[in-house]
């Protein structure tokens, strides 16, 4: 079974909420991927999103723009990436999502990419700045030969007829974007925001949810856990181990901080 699909299983049995952490590969040092995951591995972390910088990211705020662009300076390119998950995989039970955008994924191909992504043990991908239409023409079949699945995003604009349509093309869990805009530390969210995630509540999607941007601590986490599946961290870990240049001592700080 796909690692995705199984941890939702084993989180509806068990009823416990998911915690999932977004990192930029290749900052702030080229050669940290594999401690970075291992780390977030033993110390309990559900879920691990492996950014791919990118050099015009869409969906991405100040903090993350500028990991990215570190990351770039460092070197990191998809190659490497992929070498540096396959050195681990045998590792690594929790499941890996590979998060960038498509011009990446079209340069190397389609087929190259998923074949890519299936040795190096990824389990999900999100392309944000994938049209729904070339995922279910394109994309979708190839990614199913691979058995990997492919994360959409849905945002408070997004209509109920496409979330439904979202919800019925896919198979792993949707990533419920807390707000229309890019990523980045929030100290609350307001009553718009809560609103929009009881109004997602109400519609009884097939897919489990995990809700990510803007999360950094006790309050929101709390508001994302309690209207989803679990939440991702994005930019506040970023921040962190930008920060720290250290796995342990960046995951030791968020826990510290999302006490607060």
């Amino acid at each position: 079974m796909n690692k995705i699909n199984q941890l939702f299983q084993e989180q509806k049995l068990i009823g416990r909420k998911l915690l999932s952490l977004y990192f930029c590969a290749g900052c702030p040092k080229l050669d940290m991927t594999g401690e970075v995951i291992r780390t977030m591995q033993d110390k309990g972390i559900d879920m691990v999103e492996v950014g791919m910088p990118f050099s015009d990211p869409l969906a991405d705020g100040r903090v993350i723009q500028t990991a990215g662009a570190a990351a770039l300076r460092n070197g990191m390119t998809a190659d490497i990436l992929f070498s540096q998950l396959k050195a681990i995989k045998d590792e690594i039970s929790i499941p890996l999502v590979w998060m960038g955008y498509l011009n990446i994924v079209m340069h190397r191909g389609y087929e190259k990419f998923f074949q890519d992504c299936s040795d190096a043990g990824i389990s999900g991908v999100i392309i944000p700045d994938l049209p729904f239409d070339d995922y279910l023409k394109d994309v979708k079949p190839i990614a199913d030969r691979y058995d990997i699945r492919i994360i959409m995003m849905i945002t408070p604009e997004t209509s109920e007829e496409r979330i439904r349509f979202i919800d019925n093309h896919t198979d792993g869990f949707i990533y419920m974007v807390s707000s229309a805009s890019t990523t980045g530390a929030q100290q609350s969210f307001n009553e718009t925001k809560l609103e929009y995630f009881n109004r997602i509540n109400a519609m009884n999607l097939r897919n489990p949810r995990m809700i990510g941007f803007g999360i950094s601590n006790r309050q929101t986490l709390e508001a994302a856990q309690s209207n989803a599946a679990g939440a991702i961290i994005g930019s506040k870990f970023v921040t962190l181990l930008s920060n720290s240049g250290n796995a342990e001592t960046a995951l030791n700080k968020l826990f510290e901080d999302l006490k607060k």
